[in-house]
C-alpha cells in the first residue's frame, strides 16, 4: 500500500518505521512548512500534522478522493466540516484523539465506569493527563475525549475546564514534562476514598501502530469512522 505521511515530525517518522516493516511504501512525507503537495499518489494519507494545517491536509486528501486517517488534534472546531465534505465527496475518514488499542479500551472502560458512578454524588471527577514538553495542544485530545465520555454517561457533569473546577465541570489539570509520552488519570474522589482508572503509554510505537492499522482497514472504504469501527469495540 502507498502512504502519504501529512507531517513529519517524531509521531511521523515512527509511523514510516512501522508502516516499511508491515511491508508499505511511503510514497510522500509532507513537514509543517509544506503547503504544495501531491496526495494524489497514494493509496491512504495519514496525518500527524499541527492543527492549524490539518483540516487543510483532510480537505486535500478528501477532495483528491485519497482516504484519510487522522491524529492531529487542536483542530476540532473543523472536524463537522470535515465530515460533512467526506460525505459530499463520498470519501474516507477517521479521526481519533489516540490510536493506541489500549486506550480505545480505557476509553470503554471510563464510559462504564461513568454510567457506575452517576447515582453516587459523593464523588467528584477529576483527570490528569501528562505529555511531553512538545505537545502544543493542551489538554490532550485524549483527555477531552475521556472528559467527554463521562459527560455522555454520568448526569452529574455537563462540562469540562482546564485547570478550574465548579458546578457540574470536570476539571482537567495538563502537566507537560520532558519525554512523556503519555499518561491519563481518572479519578473519582469522595471524603472516604478515591477511585483511579490510569493508561500510561510506554512509548509512541502503540500510538503509531494504531494508526497504520486504521489506514489499513480504510483502504477501499467510504463514510466516516472511529477507532472503535477499526477495532470492532464498544
Amino acid at each position: 500500500m502507498n502512504i502519504a505521511l501529512l507531517g513529519y515530525g517524531r509521531m511521523g517518522k515512527t509511523i514510516e518505521q512501522i508502516a516499511i516493516n508491515r511491508g508499505h511504501t511511503i510514497v510522500l512525507t509532507v513537514d509543517k512548512d509544506d503547503t504544495d503537495y501531491d496526495v494524489s499518489k497514494a493509496d491512504v494519507a495519514i496525518d500527524f500534522s499541527i492543527p492549524s494545517v490539518a483540516f487543510d491536509n483532510i480537505s486535500n486528501c478528501i477532495n483528491n478522493n485519497v482516504p484519510v486517517v487522522s491524529g492531529t488534534t487542536g483542530w476540532l472546531e473543523n472536524y463537522e466540516n470535515a465530515v460533512a465534505l467526506c460525505e459530499a465527496k463520498n470519501g474516507a475518514f477517521i479521526y481519533a484523539s489516540n490510536f493506541s488499542l489500549g486506550v480505545n479500551i480505557f476509553f470503554e472502560l471510563n464510559k462504564t465506569l461513568a454510567k457506575m458512578m452517576s447515582n453516587l454524588k459523593q464523588y467528584n471527577v477529576t483527570m490528569e493527563e501528562i505529555h511531553h514538553t512538545k505537545k502544543l495542544d493542551a489538554p490532550s485530545g485524549t483527555a477531552i475525549s475521556l472528559a467527554n465520555g463521562v459527560i455522555e454517561n454520568n448526569q452529574n457533569y455537563d462540562a469540562w475546564e482546564l485547570d478550574k473546577s465548579g458546578e457540574k465541570i470536570i476539571p482537567i489539570v495538563a502537566k507537560r514534562i520532558e519525554d512523556v509520552p503519555g499518561t491519563h488519570t481518572v479519578n473519582y474522589e469522595s471524603e472516604v476514598d478515591t477511585i483511579s482508572i490510569e493508561h500510561i503509554a510506554h512509548n509512541r510505537q502503540g500510538f503509531a501502530l494504531g494508526a497504520v492499522i486504521a489506514a489499513e482497514w480504510l483502504a477501499g472504504k467510504t463514510g466516516v469512522f472511529t477507532m472503535n469501527d477499526v477495532l470492532n469495540i464498544g
